[in-house]
Order: structure tokens, then sequence, then C-alpha cells
């Protein structure tokens, strides 16, 4: 079977430090340029940056 992930819109920036997120799943390393997502229900995790550009595109407005 194949799935496609569904067309949510997040909210996200790109960090400029080395940080630690508090993530659902324990506390996550992120590096200078990776992205910090905010999930659906306001959870944060970290996400490489060539992911990111994979999994994600701008939204207008």
């Amino acid at each position: 079977m194949k799935f496609r992930k569904r067309p949510i819109v997040i909210e996200a920036y790109q960090t400029d430090k080395a940080m630690i997120i508090p993530t659902l799943e324990g506390p996550l390393r992120a590096a200078p340029g990776d992205w910090i997502i905010t999930g659906l229900r306001g959870e944060q995790y970290p996400c490489k940056p060539d992911i990111f550009e994979k999994t994600y595109e701008p939204v207008e407005g």
C-alpha cells in the first residue's frame, strides 16, 4: 500500500543557533539551520533542512 501525507498548514522557523527542543518523544537537539516545526496540537520538533524542503512548500497568505 502507498500513502500520501495529508495537506496541512504548519508553522515553522529556521533556527540560527543550537538548541534543545522538548518534544512528545523527549528532548531533541536542533542545529543551526534546522527548521523548528509547530504541529497541529502545538507540539514542536526539529527538522533537517533537506527533509523540510522535500516535505513542505510555502503557502501564500
